[in-house]
Parts: structure tokens; sequence; C-alpha cells
């Protein structure tokens, strides 16, 4: 994709709103000279925010009112229902009507999905939308997905997972031929549940790439470049991620403070630390893609800091480019194609 690209900012969403959001914004526009941007939500609260530095980017950011915000807590149904004009809400609609090429924000997921859904509709044959997005792995990344949109999941959603994180790969990273495998409790044909058992032969029947079962292990190993399983797994998984990256990092300040020679050795290590630290720093991966759907939403963490935030706008603008939404039918096309033996 060539030409401009605008993208829609959820300026009110997440923990800290504008005070993340605007300063985010700037941030990317310097370095981005062929994006514009939207800030939605209360006009008042983002005027105050831009002040004097809004004039640098004069022409390339603009605010759109919004009256309501949805609330980290609130119910995905009654934002729906009652949040029509949140600056979630809002956001998305600039997406539907095409005054904007993405939408981006840190708020509430489960209301951001039901919202997303809703408008903007799934693609042709996609019946669930997923939640993917990057994990470290040796040698990049692994991309993962479902990671909480959907809990119970038939073998044919798990498919459409497989095609959906295909696409998204060899789009971003520019992989010719994506290898994709399927969570399960070992590598053997006999275990895991009988839908893991049924999509594992519906993946083996596609196009894609698939090398078959997978562990939690590989996830980090750079065995495979997609990662599917269903959201429940998937999001308990994240959070364990998350969770022993936490305690490792306690760990390690914890026995370089333990006395005077092991803080000497920490100063030597310091420079191994710090790269270690960028290498693993969760801000490079913020950024979650709902995929499935008639346009691009990404979820940024609800409290992400603006190196964060701004890496989930970076991640919109390259879904803009590499025309994500687009892949992924042409793939599910193919996969329907193939199944009727066209």
């Amino acid at each position: 994709m060539s030409g401009r690209i605008t993208l829609a900012l959820d300026a009110m969403g997440g923990d800290h709103g504008p005070s993340v959001v605007v300063p985010a914004a700037f941030s990317f526009l310097d370095k981005r000279d062929d994006v514009d941007l939207i800030l939605v939500g209360d006009e008042a609260v983002l005027e105050s925010q831009l002040g004097h530095t809004g004039a640098r980017h004069a022409g390339r950011v603009r605010i759109h009112h919004a009256s309501q915000v949805v609330a980290m807590d609130e119910l995905p149904s009654q934002a729906l229902r009652g949040k029509k004009d949140s600056s979630m809400r809002v956001a998305i609609n600039l997406v539907k009507q095409g005054e904007a090429q993405a939408c981006v924000s840190a708020g509430n997921t489960g209301a951001l999905m039901a919202t997303a859904r809703f408008v903007l509709k799934t693609l042709p044959g996609i019946d669930r939308p997923a939640i993917i997005c990057p994990i470290p792995a040796v040698g990049g990344h692994t991309h993962m997905l479902d990671l909480g949109a959907n809990a119970d999941c038939t073998a044919e959603h798990l498919l459409q997972f497989g095609v959906m994180g295909s696409a998204l790969a060899a789009a971003i990273h520019d992989i010719s031929n994506p290898k994709v495998g399927l969570l399960n409790i070992g590598e053997e044909e006999i275990k895991g549940t009988e839908t893991v058992r049924d999509a594992s032969q519906l993946l083996q029947e596609s196009r894609l790439n698939y090398i078959g079962y997978v562990e939690g292990n590989d996830i980090f190993s750079g065995k495979v470049d997609v990662v599917v399983s269903e959201g429940f797994v998937g999001n308990v998984s994240l959070k364990t991620m998350e969770g022993v990256a936490k305690m490792i990092g306690t760990y390690i300040r914890e026995e370089f403070n333990r006395n005077w020679f092991t803080r000497l050795l920490g100063l030597v290590a310091l420079p191994v630390l710090r790269s270690l630290k960028r290498r693993t720093d969760p801000r490079r991966y913020n950024g979650a893609s709902f995929v499935g759907l008639q346009g691009i939403v990404i979820k940024s963490h609800g409290g992400a800091d603006e190196v964060a935030f701004e890496n989930a706008i970076r991640i919109a603008a390259l879904e803009v480019e590499k025309d994500v939404p687009a892949r992924i039918s042409r793939l599910m096309a193919n996969e329907v194609n193939e199944g009727q033996g066209v």
C-alpha cells in the first residue's frame, strides 16, 4: 500500500488516557512523516493536553470529539448498548466510515472486541475474530493466537486461527511460508482433546505449512512462526509468561544485591543485563491485533506507558501498509476453494 495513512487513537482508553496517548502520538509523528492521527475523546481535555506541542504537527493531528468513556471494568454488553458516543466506539466508527484505516485503543479488551466485531463485522469465511501478538523467541518472534477472545473453540475455529496467524506473520515479517504449530500437551497424535485432534487433521489437510503439535516450551524455541490455541489456553499461557518474566527479574535483582561482592559482579554484568532487558522489554511487544475483522484494530495494554503505546501505533501503521485483512481474505478464500476441490 502507498500513500498517506490515517490512524484513529482512542485517546481516553486505558489506565492513563490522554497523558500517555498524546505524547506517544507526537513521538510517533516525529518518526513518520507519512502518517496522520485522529485523537478521539473529550475535546476540552485533549486540547489542554496538546498545548503548544500540537503546533509542531499542525495539519497531521486533529481531535474528534467523543462525549463518553468506556470504563476498564465495564461489561462489554453495557459498553455496546449504552456508550455509542464513547471514544472507543467513535474511533472504530471512523475506520468503518473510511476516515481512518486503523484504530488503536488501550481500553477495556472485552468492550473493544465486542464493539469492533459489531461495527466492522468479520471477514468472509471467518466465524470469530481472534487476538494475536508477537512473543519473543529464539531467532526472532513467535505469533500466538488466540490470546483470550474465544474461550471455547471448534476445530474449524482453530483452522481459521491458523490461516489468520499465517497471513499476519507472512505480512509483518515477510516470511514466505510461516510454520504453524497447534498447542497441545504433547507431540504424539493421541494426545489432546478431541477438538485439538480434529483441528490437527484440518490443519494437515490445509495449504498451510503445518508442522504438527507443539508444546508450551516450543513457543520460545523458534521452532514455529505461529502457535494456535483456543483463547482460554492462550490467555493463561500469556499471563504465565508475564509472571515468569517478572519473577526472574526480581530474582536477578535480589541476587545481585545480596552483598558487596554480588553488587560488584552486577556492575561488571551491567551491559549484558541492559541488553537482556531491551530484548525482553514487554513494551517492545505491546500491541495485540484483532485479526479476522473487516478493518484493523490494535489493542494496547491498559497500563501501557508512552513507549509501549507508541509501539501499538507502529503496529497499526504496519498492518495498514501490509493490508493484513486483505491477505487474510485471500488465504481464507484459497482454503475454501481447496476444500471444495476448486
